[in-house]
């Protein structure tokens, strides 16, 4: 009989705590670091209190990825349970996380044949609607190969856009990606980004905040087509009206099955910085 599986994840996903708890999925938090501080990623800062504390800050943040020890830690835990644990984290181009987490499993003393790591290409709710997928089909009984190719399927199906207020952060943080181009503009357009391929690639350039919002939705209802269902999550920093206003338009547009009103964690929000509003999808699963 095959073992159980248990999932692990990043706190980039920034899936919802009832969510977590409800499908065992242990979230392990990548790091804020300001200053003199590392806070926690989601643990010792909230969104919220990162973006107050970033309107008066003369250090900006930056961002560290989950420590090897933690990662170790968490598989040892599963791994005595008597679970096969399957690790799906942020795009190994967007952070070093994936690479923590496979130094994790080799300093295990026993055990890292129960250890799989996956890389979700992306990040935020798109991550998040990938570990949802498996670690609910992992509490139906599927076994560790079954959820490894449910991975990847949910991997293909999923996508996230969403439109920043200023390149400013991403640049600043080097993860700017195929979106480096628009700098010179980035004054004058508000950038309509995605993750493809696993880094942050610029997919058009829109003159308002509004229209930009709009076309996130354009572009996910072209390519999401005819699958079915449809799960949507916001991605929002700072900006919980817009992202709410843009999910009612996305639920009178398309035929939504599950959404989630996510905010993006500290972490990806010193990337992205205040004001991003956008969508995360899945579909077909």
């Amino acid at each position: 009989m095959s073992k159980k599986v248990a999932l692990i994840t990043d706190s980039t996903a920034y899936l919802p705590q009832e969510l977590t708890k409800k499908h065992n999925i242990t979230v392990l938090p990548l790091e804020v670091i300001w200053g003199e501080e590392t806070l926690k990623d989601g643990i010792d800062i909230s969104p919220s209190e990162f973006y107050e504390r970033l309107q008066t800050s003369k250090v900006m943040p930056s961002t560290s990825q989950v420590t090897i020890p933690h990662m170790q830690a968490a598989f040892e835990r599963l791994v005595a349970e008597d679970y096969d644990v399957l690790g799906i984290f942020i795009s190994e181009k967007l952070s070093g996380t994936l690479n923590s987490a496979a130094q994790g499993k080799l300093a295990m003393s026993s055990g890292q044949e129960h250890v799989h790591l996956f890389d979700s290409a992306t990040t935020a709710m798109a991550l998040g609607w990938q570990v949802l997928a498996v670690a609910r089909a992992a509490q139906d009984g599927a076994s560790i190969q079954d959820c490894l190719a449910l991975a990847e399927k949910a991997r293909a199906n999923t996508g996230v856009y969403f439109a920043v207020d200023t390149l400013e952060f991403l640049h600043r943080g080097g993860r700017i990606g195929g979106a480096k181009r628009l700098l010179g503009t980035m004054m004058k357009v508000k950038p309509v980004l995605s993750v493809q391929g696993g880094v942050v690639e610029s997919i058009e350039s829109v003159r308002t905040k509004r229209k930009a919002q709009a076309r996130v939705l354009d572009i996910i209802a072209e390519e999401i087509g005819d699958r079915s269902p449809i799960s949507l999550a916001t991605i929002q920093s700072n900006a919980a009206e817009d992202a709410k206003a843009l999910l009612a338009m996305a639920r009178e547009r398309l035929d939504v099955k599950e959404e989630i009103y996510s905010e993006v964690s500290p972490v990806i929000g010193t990337h992205v910085g205040p004001g991003t509003v956008g969508l995360a999808y899945m579909a077909g699963i």
